[in-house]
């Protein structure tokens, strides 16, 4: 009865453990704004929480073939900008991430480090210019992207509506007549393949 009972012990003394090193983020959110289709260009408004205890930097990378403008970044806990540059996976060395050295990345400084077992959760706004992603076809608009992460919305151009989407999505009309389409990534953190196509409406 004793071993048992030291053996309970021990089970639920590695599960803590295990879950205490498995405390991760999985509350984000990126909405897709469409532009002009002729700009190949996208905004987009990204949420996440950086959960490293200790951790003074959130790095946000610029997905290969895309270019990015119009970069800021907000402390969603008290709504004040922060401090970000833009760095390559090489030039960020150090900072205790594994990051591609080929790649580009929005380095995000926290205002203060991430705290043990605690959140620092921010939003990055920027826009993608990115023909392989937005693109025309015809009469038709299309985004073409692959999602890893677990919620996100297509914010379609103004006076256009849905031909066709690849994923169970939600159509939610914005104030302004835009129609945004909200789904989650079901997956088991792989990609998700989103492929939307519009149109105009008639007038």
């Amino acid at each position: 009865m004793i071993l048992r009972i030291v053996g309970i012990i021990a089970l639920l003394t590695a599960a803590a453990a295990v879950a205490r090193a498995q405390y991760v983020s999985s509350d984000t959110y990126t909405r897709y704004e469409l532009l002009a289709p002729d700009s190949h260009s996208f905004k987009i408004y990204y949420e996440v929480t950086e959960t490293r205890a200790g951790a003074r930097y959130h790095f946000n990378i610029i997905r290969p073939g895309s270019t990015a403008t119009d970069e800021s970044v907000v402390d969603l806990a008290t709504g004040r900008p922060l401090e970000f540059e833009v760095v390559s996976g090489k030039d960020a060395g150090g900072a205790g991430e594994r990051l591609d050295p080929e790649a580009r990345y929005i380095r995000v400084r926290l205002a203060h480090p991430v705290p043990e077992r605690g959140e620092y959760r921010i939003a990055i706004t920027k826009t993608y210019t990115d023909a392989r992603s937005y693109f025309t076809e015809g009469d038709a608009v299309v985004f073409r992207r692959q999602l890893t992460i677990p919620r996100n919305s297509v914010v379609l151009p103004a006076g256009y509506e849905i031909v066709s989407t690849s994923m169970a999505t939600q159509v939610i009309p914005e104030r302004d007549g835009r129609l945004k389409l909200a789904f989650v990534n079901a997956g088991s953190g792989g990609p998700l393949e989103v492929a939307i196509r519009a149109r105009r409406r008639a007038e």
